[in-house]
């Protein structure tokens, strides 16, 4: 009898066509949920999910045959990692895949907010004509402070080294940046935040990390810089991200995550501070579509096809 896989989440046809190629049987069903999921984990031997779905301890235990827990796409913040390892199942993402989708998003992102182009497109669009008003910032000569330089924030130091900035990073656990990145300067957290123009976060989201950029950190930057976050929301604290643009502690904010990312769902208190937020303009948002491009769909599915079958091969 074939082992069974389960994708819960849109992937490109690469990948289904691959696993059954390789003689599992694939059920691709995008409309399970966390609701259906404890009753059918069982007789699977592998699982391919997103975000909506979280491997808990529970559903792992329930989980008797798997072999392992594909990601599509990078945040293991959905798996807990060590009880799965315990328990002897591969735990795989796929940053590969939207790297360079995530490190392109970034930048157009700081580029649309430093030129004002979402401001403009809009005015041009009601027959307004503002051109000093709409004078833009250049990057040649300032400082891009990295925090994060795994596979995105490697994408993106590669992608700029050509724009004549200089280009410093924070890697709590990267000691050896490598030839390919020697013209990153490895540099302290506080360096960052007194020389960075520009701050650019490509983090996971862990406890260590959770908050990481708070009032304390967003008071201590001493040039205003722009903020882009396109990693994951909860490392932001957001409260206190509004009163740093209200404050003028940074000049503006790219964010392609957010603390909760379902308006539906929003308190009274965080409907009221993300209104708040969304009045500023200085603050470029976007759906959380950072590595959502036709490309990283197929590179994704190509980058964990290829890690599944060095795990069960």
């Amino acid at each position: 009898m074939k082992q069974k896989i389960l994708i819960t989440d849109k992937v490109h046809h690469l990948l289904p066509q691959g696993l059954e190629e390789m003689g599992f049987d694939v059920l691709y069903d995008t409309s399970i949920g966390m609701e259906q999921l404890p009753d059918i984990i069982a007789g699977y031997t592998g699982i391919v999910i997103n975000s909506k779905i979280k491997m808990t301890p529970a559903i792992i235990d329930k989980a008797v045959q798997l072999k392992f827990i594909g990601r599509l796409g990078s945040g293991m913040e959905i798996i807990d990692v060590p009880y799965a390892t315990s328990k002897g199942i591969s735990c795989i993402n796929s940053p590969e895949g939207n790297r360079d989708a995530v490190a392109e998003h970034a930048i157009g992102m700081l580029l649309a907010l430093n030129n004002n182009l979402i401001q403009a497109d809009a005015e041009v669009r009601k027959m307004e004509w503002h051109r000093e008003k709409n004078r833009g910032v250049e990057l040649k000569g300032k400082t891009l402070g990295i925090i994060g330089l795994g596979n995105t924030g490697s994408s993106v130091a590669k992608k700029m080294s050509s724009w004549e900035l200089k280009i410093i990073s924070y890697d709590k656990y990267r000691t050896d940046y490598g030839p390919e990145l020697g013209f990153v300067e490895r540099v302290t957290l506080e360096d960052i935040l007194n020389q960075a123009d520009v701050i650019t976060l490509h983090l996971p989201l862990t406890d260590e990390t959770r908050h990481m950029v708070d009032r304390s950190f967003l008071q201590k930057c001493k040039k205003m810089p722009v903020l882009i976050n396109t990693s994951r929301g909860s490392v932001v604290k957001t409260e206190d991200l509004l009163e740093a643009l209200e404050k003028n502690w940074i000049s503006g904010a790219c964010l392609d995550v957010f603390e909760n990312e379902k308006p539906s769902d929003y308190s009274i208190g965080e409907k009221a501070m993300y209104e708040s937020l969304f009045m500023h303009n200085n603050l470029i948002v976007s759906p959380h579509i950072a590595g959502w491009t036709h490309q990283s769909l197929e590179k994704i599915a190509s980058v964990l096809l290829e890690k599944i079958k060095n795990v069960v091969c």
